[in-house]
């Protein structure tokens, strides 16, 4: 199946983790995919040879970049479908140890980055009066459990998504959020450093597992798909039942 064939899709943090999997998964079926990340030499070494994907560096902090890989784009496919705003950072440290730069650079990336992602893109949807954007922000911006910093950042991805598919609905825009829990990627391997901090999460966890990136992606093209098409401001959540104790 090819949901989406003729479909061009802009995916940030493509390089790695969750990203790379929701890559892998648009192109499989039958999208033109675009992987943003600033690991140039990641991207290439996951998405150089692959026939559907294309590359471009990004510090998703820029907006002159954005505006640079948004007319790449534009000058290559003619249009974007599709947006996946998935880049972000995390911290393990407590609030009262965070620094101001440690403060501004998770929101730089997780909140900034989302805000510029949906002004480059909303504004070529606009015109083409259709389009679909998935933010990624965290099981942690709905409950309080720590990462308060974090937490912050992608609590500002959950408004500006909402506010967003408000906006734009009468230009045949869909916004959607989905909200991960832990999963099994990169940026959660630092974890393991804090062994007992994972284990417990998983104990906690009414599926007793942490997610894999598969989960969130499939979640993710599902939103960005054609059978989503008249959910719009929604939030998922997928993080093994650990927000419905």
């Amino acid at each position: 199946m090819e949901r989406f064939q003729d479909k061009v899709v802009f995916v940030t943090g493509g390089a790695s983790g969750m990203g790379e999997m929701m890559v892998r998964l648009f192109a499989a079926e039958g999208a033109k995919v675009v992987a943003a990340d600033i690991n140039e030499e990641a991207l290439n070494q996951k998405w150089g040879s692959h026939d559907s994907v294309s590359t471009v560096r990004l510090n998703v902090t820029s907006d002159d970049e954005w505006a640079v890989a948004m007319k790449t784009v534009i000058d290559q496919f003619g249009k974007v479908d599709i947006l996946v705003n998935n880049a972000g950072i995390s911290t393990e440290k407590p609030m009262d140890a965070i620094t101001i730069d440690d403060w501004r650079k998770l929101s730089d990336i997780n909140g900034f980055g989302t805000f510029l992602g949906l002004k480059h893109a909303l504004a070529n949807m606009k015109d083409a009066k259709q389009g679909a954007i998935v933010n990624i922000s965290s099981y942690t911006a709905l409950i309080g459990m720590g990462l308060n910093p974090y937490s912050a950042s992608k609590g500002s991805v959950r408004a500006i998504s909402r506010a967003a598919a408000a906006e734009y609905g009468q230009h045949g825009i869909r916004v959607n959020t989905v909200f991960p829990g832990v999963i099994e990627t990169p940026m959660v391997k630092d974890l393991e450093s804090s062994k007992a901090v994972l284990e417990m999460l998983i104990k906690a966890t009414p599926l007793q597992r942490l997610g894999q990136p598969e989960d969130v992606a499939k979640a993710v093209l599902f939103l960005a798909s054609d059978d989503a098409s008249y959910i719009s401001g929604a939030e998922l959540v997928i993080d093994g039942g650990y927000s419905a104790r």
